[in-house]
């Protein structure tokens, strides 16, 4: 089951954002940043695909195959060509194109002109295996998907047994001056215009390939002045922290959500007798760490914030509930959670919990976060498994992707219940709970019928400040 799922009907609000970025009639170009090997295809078959999905294997291996026509360039041609050969809608075509971006595979660039609009999709070599599975935040995230009987088979194919020690041979190669000699010519006749031949030509491009680079998580995504006000500097003096160290840092804090005083522990406990921060040390601390506070468990692969494609409020928001929206399509659930708690930090069970529905589910995580506020208002903030669990489930076998559509179907759920109520359907002769409902609910579920009172008018004001103190709380 692919991680995202085509909308119909209702999401065609979603295509019009994605209409936005590229159109069938747009043209494309490919290229590839230096040669891709056929070694490369079994490295994305086994390593990466299980990471990004057959749909993102599916485009790379396709415009792979576009520029091996002519080994460095393709020719010019439309999105409407790639929607045929791939059999996909151009939405999911996007989808699989920013996922590709976001793990290192391809670079994107558009050009517009009188002509239209134009892309130049440059192909990124994948990482060599020994770079995958020595990568730190990669192979954690595929031994978490595949598990460990099929991470150390995939280990096994591509490693071989280590060569014999070189102490134990004599090194007998001649050197080049050894072997060769540089003779005078006879006579200068044939140099003349060769001195043009010796330089690249304007339009010349040697084929070569380039080295891979790494994901690197940014440095600025992390507060180093805290971690560095934490650290006694008789302990650990600032030169420990080197660049490479820095990006093992952040790396490490973004895969295993730690803080700037949470990363003060595990680097104490990774300074070597040099006064030198041992990175394996570093990253098998803050591993176990994570391990333990998760039963055992690894992170995940999953979007933090809602996909560009499924944001439905894509214009300056203006109303109370267009910029509840646009906050939620914005913010990471972690984030919601903690608002909804009063800034209290979520217990390993919750956590666990947001982690089970954002995979289990496949739930989006603007979608999550309408189910956090949906929960918690319902059950009295105490985020109950199994009731998470049943609205999850149900979200998901409706295919919710947007925001908008979690909280439509949230205020039909409790429309449906109210008239249940106002009926008479309900048979059971026990005391009627009184149950804090989302703002946004009050739209769906009251009767226009009546001429609203004073005392609604009023319920209405301080439903609208409610909403506006949330906001600015999202806001901080």
């Amino acid at each position: 089951m692919a991680l995202f799922d085509f909308i119909t009907g209702e999401g065609c609000s979603i295509m019009a954002q994605h209409w936005q970025e590229i159109l069938p009639i747009d043209r494309y170009i490919v290229t590839a940043d230096g040669l891709l090997h056929d070694y490369d295809r079994k490295v994305l078959t086994f390593l990466y695909q299980p990471l990004i999905g057959s749909t993102c294997f599916s485009l790379y291996m396709t415009l792979w195959a576009e520029v091996e026509e002519n080994r460095l360039w393709s020719e010019s041609s439309t999105h409407h060509l790639l929607m045929n050969l791939l059999e996909m809608n151009l939405k999911d075509i996007f989808e699989a194109r920013l996922k590709l971006e976001g793990i290192g595979l391809l670079n994107t660039r558009v050009k517009t002109d009188e002509g239209g609009r134009s892309f130049l999709y440059e192909l990124r070599p994948p990482l060599s295996p020994q770079q995958f599975f020595l990568d730190g935040m990669l192979n954690i995230y595929l031994y978490r998907k595949i598990g460990k009987t099929h991470f150390s088979r995939l280990k096994r194919f591509f490693s071989d047994q280590q060569k014999p020690s070189e102490d134990e041979y004599v090194d007998v190669t001649k050197a080049f001056q050894d072997v060769f000699a540089s003779a005078a010519p006879g006579s200068m006749q044939y140099i003349h215009g060769i001195s043009e031949e010796l330089h690249e030509e304007e339009n010349q491009q040697f084929i070569g390939r380039s080295d891979s680079n790494p994901i690197q998580i940014g440095l600025d995504t992390f507060d180093f002045d805290m971690l560095a006000a934490g650290l006694n500097e008789s302990l650990v003096p600032k030169k420990a922290l080197t660049p490479k160290v820095k990006a093992v840092i952040s790396n490490l804090a973004f895969l295993y959500q730690i803080s700037p005083l949470e990363m003060k522990n595990f680097i104490l406990g990774a300074i070597n007798e040099h006064d030198e921060i041992d990175i394996e040390d570093l990253r098998k601390g803050a591993r176990d760490w994570y391990q333990f506070v998760n039963y055992d468990q690894l992170p995940s692969l999953i979007n933090r914030t809602q996909p560009i494609v499924h944001q439905t409020q894509i214009t300056e928001p203006k109303t109370p509930e267009e910029k509840l929206i646009r906050s939620y399509e914005t913010t990471p659930p972690l984030i919601v959670f903690k608002e909804f708690s009063g800034g209290v930090e979520p217990s390993n069970a919750n956590l666990k919990t947001l982690e089970e529905i954002m995979i289990k589910y496949k739930l989006p995580p603007g979608v999550v976060n309408v189910l956090i506020e949906v929960a918690m208002r319902k059950t009295d903030m105490k985020f109950t498994k199994g009731f998470v669990e049943t609205i999850a489930s149900h979200w998901a076998r409706k295919q919710v992707k947007t925001v908008k559509e979690a909280m439509e179907l949230a205020k039909n759920e409790e429309h449906k219940a109210t008239e249940s109520k106002k009926t008479g359907k309900s048979t059971s002769k026990k005391p009627i709970r009184t149950e804090l409902i989302p703002d946004w609910f009050d739209e769906g579920t009251k009767d226009t019928s009546k001429e609203p009172s004073q005392g609604t008018n009023n319920e209405v004001e301080a439903k609208k400040r409610a909403i506006e103190e949330k906001l600015k709380a999202f806001r901080k």
